[in-house]
């Protein structure tokens, strides 16, 4: 006899049509996890009293009070393909319930590999509940193809060290480079699971090449160095740093510490060891900085651009300034499928916000590209010679607002404006709702300043400023010191004025700040 329900913690509701909540019922039977079932709620209208000796409590629009009603403290939704669009609905109610939330496919879908609900973003694709969208068709972009020979001279039975390699950018810097056959890949990351993850992939996917897994993080320009003097790196691509805009604006201290002095810390052993190149990951917001992040990552640039001009300086230095990678961790993508995985509304913004997008494949490949072109005179700087800012073609920049409705499309639902009143949500349908610019944030992003031209490469994919750094050695003196000193302060003002005596655009676009 089965143990009655109120004697488990655990409350239990089975929802969707009823042929799947039959199979999922004798499941559940057959390796004893029914008990805890309270009842069943239909997609559809029934007069069937039981489901499998289980009460059918009412139809799945009553979701909210029969939850309410019978103490329930989860849910397992199980619908066929064919009525997929009712899960949003259902998942809406179920999350102003406060029920936790499963989803199991009928047995005869997982059997025949139909793709279940959920939300993930991977490379250059994503999977939300439907088979994997190609992003690169999202934003309606070709990627570049890039010259293979002229990046294996680079890289091939190289040493190669990437920092921040469990990053979005970084992971796949790391899976591209290994393509090339380089004799060691350094793997440098100061978060623990990250490492562990891109280690072990790495391990599975090339098991030939040598992996040195070194938890680190660059700041520590001590350790920094005596980290290379042991590995020796040939090429450094330097992809570690904060970036997310709003954050860095209430902590510019560690802004300045990791975008900048690991900046420092990292390319100033590079150079110390004799590395042959060294590559600064940069961003399309260190152009005309009105935000902490941009102006952090333009600080790290014109300390690069003064390094490389150091008379006898041997390694090549170059900076790779793009904008924002579709896919990345905690980027827009998966923020958006993951909301639509939970049945919350699609959050944008503001309507006339603009960014520039590429995937995290074509931006990793290209920064190897542009990497590999360093001192073969670009961008106002004679042949071998470096300090090139690269720039890679980012096509024309796509708004916000658009691109989030053509995502909700793509993932099978259509876009609606606003949170409906109440709880209704129409099915197939997710509401998109304007939340308002936030700290720093530009509406329009730019790749390169006003007065700068971007001269052609070899490449199509990469341009290059048509500029020299005027920035003195003195100033980089002043500006090393000075930011080396406020970094330590408790006052975010403090910062924020030191920050806008080398970058001026941050003078008067910064939000205000208190005197703490």
């Amino acid at each position: 006899m089965s143990t009655p329900p109120t004697n488990r913690e655990d409350r239990s509701l089975i929802v969707g049509s009823a042929p799947a909540c039959t199979l999922l019922l004798k499941q559940l039977t057959s390796i004893g996890e029914a008990d805890a079932v309270v009842g069943v709620v239909l997609c559809e209208k029934s007069q069937q009293p039981n489901i499998e000796s289980v009460p059918v409590l009412g139809h799945s629009d009553e979701l909210v009070g029969i939850c309410a009603a019978h103490g329930v403290t989860s849910a397992i939704v199980t619908l066929p393909a064919a009525d997929r669009a009712l899960w949003r609905p259902i998942s809406v109610s179920l999350h102003r319930a406060g029920v936790i939330e499963r989803f199991v496919p009928p047995i005869d879908e997982l059997l025949h590999c139909a793709p279940s609900v959920g939300a993930s973003v991977q490379g250059s694709s994503v999977t939300i509940g439907a088979p994997k969208i190609d992003l690169a068709k999202l934003v309606g972009r070709q990627a570049h193809e890039i010259d293979r020979q002229l990046v294996a001279q680079t890289l091939n039975r190289k040493t190669v060290l990437v920092t921040g390699a469990g990053g979005s950018i970084g992971s796949e810097l790391v899976r591209q480079v290994a393509s090339y056959q380089p004799s060691r890949i350094v793997l440098m990351e100061r978060a623990e699971n990250a490492l562990f993850e891109v280690d072990r992939s790495l391990r599975e996917l090339y098991p030939e090449i040598e992996r040195v897994a070194v938890l680190h993080d660059v700041v520590d320009a001590s350790r920094t160095l005596t980290l290379l003097q042991r590995y020796k790196p040939d090429v450094v691509f330097h992809a570690a740093a904060h970036k997310h805009v709003p954050l860095m604006e209430d902590h510019p201290s560690h802004a300045v510490t990791n975008n900048l002095f690991g900046t420092k810390a990292i390319a100033d052993a590079a150079v110390a060891v004799g590395a042959e190149r060294f590559v600064l990951i940069s961003s399309d917001k260190a152009v005309n900085p009105v935000n902490v992040m941009g102006a952090t990552k333009r600080l790290a640039e014109m300390y690069v651009q003064s390094l490389a001009h150091t008379p006898g300086i041997q390694t090549r230095l170059s900076m790779v300034r793009f904008g924002n990678v579709l896919g990345s961790a905690c980027s827009v993508l998966p923020i958006w499928a993951d909301q639509i995985a939970s049945g919350r509304p699609v959050t944008v913004t503001d309507e006339r916000m603009t960014r520039y997008f590429m995937t995290i494949p074509e931006a990793a490949t290209l920064v190897m590209q542009a990497g590999a072109m360093s001192g073969h005179g670009f961008g106002g700087i004679e042949p071998d010679h470096s300090g090139e800012v690269f720039v890679l073609d980012m096509g024309e920049p796509i708004e916000i607002f658009q691109l989030a409705k053509r995502f909700i499309r793509a993932c099978g639902y259509e876009p609606t404006i606003g949170q409906p009143m109440g709880s209704q949500v129409a099915p197939n349908t997710v509401p998109i709702i304007l939340s308002g610019a936030r700290p720093g944030e530009k509406l329009y992003e730019e790749l390169s300043y006003d007065a700068q031209g971007l001269m052609h490469t070899s490449h199509p994919g990469i341009y290059a400023l048509d500029e020299t750094t005027d920035v003195s050695p003195a100033t980089i003196d002043d500006l090393v010191s000075s930011m080396d000193a406020v970094r330590r302060s408790q006052s975010r003002k403090a910062v924020l004025e030191q920050i806008a005596r080398f970058i001026p655009t941050m003078g008067s676009a910064t939000r205000p700040v208190s005197a703490a």
